[in-house]
């Protein structure tokens, strides 16, 4: 299951709705809907969302309204990939020390999804690719 190309907004809201659904019922999970289950798993404050036809139409205005929660949840799931490929390199290393000192995996990823979403939306506004270099150096400093 691919899950971020060509899907649209509702696909991709329905994926994650899905993969919660089996996760509950205990069904066999594709490995890419255990790793948005276990993402869902660490976020209680999701879960009744994921539980609602209608909440999957909620819209999530920003900035003045609440978090995107499939936002922030995908960006968790981008976070993962670039953990597991160690890229840009170096990155594993820095999850790693960040959840000594913060003493939770999960409190690490909150504090380096921040960072990504920031260097997205500058690359985004910029029209550019995001820049490795910088983004590992911004997610040093954490």
């Amino acid at each position: 299951m691919s899950l971020f190309a060509d899907h649209s907004r509702d696909a991709l809201r329905a994926a994650y709705r899905e993969a919660w659904r089996k996760w509950r019922e205990r069904l066999p999970l594709q490995p890419l809907e255990a790793q948005i289950a276990d993402v869902i798993a660490e976020h209680p404050e999701y879960q009744p969302l994921l539980q609602s036809e209608d909440a999957l139409l909620q819209d999530f205005p920003t900035p003045a309204g609440s978090e995107n929660p499939f936002l922030h949840m995908g960006l968790h799931l981008a976070l993962r990939e670039q953990l597991s490929t160690n890229r840009p390199a170096g990155i594993s290393a820095i999850r790693e020390r960040l959840a000594r000192r913060l003493q939770s995996g999960h409190a690490a990823e909150h504090r380096m999804i921040e960072v990504l979403a920031s260097v997205l939306w500058e690359a985004q506004r910029g029209g550019h690719a995001a820049d490795d270099a910088a983004y590992l150096e911004r997610l040093r400093q954490l």
